[in-house]
């Protein structure tokens, strides 16, 4: 048997392929949406892929179940559990609790273990060649290393209302019922590593084992002692922010995300097009430099994404294409580059990439605006301060934050603009831990057009000056 876990730093995401080397037939589990690595990996070890499925119905990113299938010939499989709510609006093969996935000796067993979601799915793999029964669990974001599958995503990210207690209720019984009656050598594959916003505290190891979470995770106390309300309660305590293009992802997943296709590689776009089209709104620029060269100027209404390795969730933060019909173009020395950044947008369904511009030269250039902390100080003390937005989160906010700002994580500022003042009624002045979220917020908000200054060094700034 083969495994190959494929994983992305940008979403924290896991995909794993699956391959009995035999009969040369894989299957994919939980793919993202650009899908050459997995049509690479086949290439490398001479398989084909024949079977892809998922987990669950996914909030962070873009399913590529379609997409794969559709370059591969795969079939398409997707959870047919969580009652009619949470079926698939797509042609693919339902799988129910106990539904099986063979592979010349390797057997996929679905098992329905619901608490992060309704529908969701794990996924017992038995490698027919040494054993008889399974040896290995794709857990997707039901167990994580060190940590669960959040409960709360339903009411965070989509609206609804109480299903956290629900879901909570839901991952006692799947963790009593299904994960801690396998054995203890069984091995763990999770679908997120640390930094996803689906968990609260998931450890960065790629794998664990079932023995190990009963016996060192957090909730392996409350399980031993059937306590119920322990569990609950402090599973449900300190969850993180939910992004708000969460919303977007979950519907596009169930609905089916559009078929890409062959991509079209980007184009060089020169800077009076570039300029025409921002003045017309048909273009938007994403300013890929680092957060001091930005700051030393950039564009008028550039969106600042200041990393590729998590180009992804910043610029899903920063624009959406619900609303926004604006094409993209990156700030990249070339078009390979530029198909980089492109790649990392479509997992969360920003397929508006059209082009590149390997110089801002012949562009109109301004700074933006930056505060001291000193500065800031004396606003404050002068009650003169005006909006002050702390873009963390829930918890980094309450661990302590400056004085009169209120809570907005990036994630959430651009699509939550009714708890900001009227663009025209003053400035913002906006602050993450370091500045490298803030630079992401803040350049979304003067999109928009607010008028935005950004505290320098941030909160960690803020602190190192009241300590001086």
């Amino acid at each position: 048997m083969l495994l190959e876990r494929i994983y992305d730093e940008d979403l924290s995401q896991t995909s794993y392929l699956i391959a009995c080397q035999a009969s040369s037939e894989a299957i994919v589990v939980d793919p993202r949406r650009d899908i050459r690595v997995y049509l690479d990996l086949a290439a490398q070890h001479g398989l084909r892929i024949v079977a892809v499925t998922e987990t669950h119905l996914h909030a962070d990113f873009l399913s590529g179940v379609r997409e794969l299938a559709a370059a591969t010939g795969a079939t398409a499989y997707v959870p047919g559990t969580g009652g009619e709510d949470w079926q698939y609006g797509f042609e693919a093969e339902r799988l129910m609790d106990h539904d099986t996935i063979a592979l010349g000796q390797i057997t996929l067993t679905a098992r329905h273990t619901p608490g992060h979601t309704p529908e969701h799915l794990s996924y017992l793999v038995t490698d027919g060649a040494f054993a008889d029964e399974p040896g290995y669990i794709l857990t997707g974001d039901f167990v994580f290393s060190g940590d669960l599958g959040r409960p709360d995503l339903l009411d965070e990210a989509v609206g609804m209302e109480n299903t956290r207690f629900t879901g909570a209720k839901q991952l006692f019984a799947s963790l009593r019922d299904v994960f801690l009656r396998l054995p203890d050598h069984v091995q763990v594959f999770p679908g997120h590593g640390a930094g996803s916003a689906c968990g609260k505290a998931i450890g960065s190891l790629p794998s664990t084992s079932v023995g190990y979470e009963r016996h060192f995770a957090w909730w392996g106390k409350h399980l031993k002692n059937d306590d119920e309300q322990g569990f609950l309660d402090e599973l449900l305590d300190g969850q993180p922010d939910a992004h708000a293009y969460f919303a977007r992802m979950k519907r596009q997943n169930q609905e089916g995300p559009a078929l890409l296709g062959e991509r079209v590689t980007p184009r060089e776009v020169s800077a009076e097009e570039l300029a025409r089209g921002m003045d017309s709104g048909d273009l938007a620029l994403v300013d890929t430099r680092p957060v001091a060269e930005v700051h030393a100027g950039t564009v008028p209404g550039a969106l600042h994404i200041p990393m590729l390795s998590k180009a992804a969730g910043h610029l899903a933060w920063a624009f959406d294409p619900d609303t926004d019909e604006a094409q993209l173009v990156v700030l990249a020395p070339d078009a390979a580059r530029a198909a980089e950044y492109g790649d990392h947008f479509v997992r969360v369904g920003i397929d508006a990439l059209i082009g590149y511009l390997p110089t801002l030269e012949g562009l109109p250039s301004v700074a933006p605006s930056v505060i001291s902390p000193a500065e800031l100080a004396e606003l404050i003390e002068a009650g003169e301060a005006g909006t002050l937005i702390d873009v963390r989160t829930r918890t980094e906010h309450a661990g302590g934050t400056i004085p009169g700002a209120q809570q907005l994580s990036s994630g959430k500022v651009l699509f939550r603009q009714s708890e900001l003042p009227e663009p025209d009624a003053g400035q913002i002045i906006t602050f993450c831990q370091s500045g490298l979220r803030n630079t992401v917020a803040a350049s979304a908000l003067r999109r928009a057009g607010y008028d935005v200054a950004e505290l320098e060094g941030s909160y960690a700034g803020w602190a190192r000056w009241r300590e001086a």
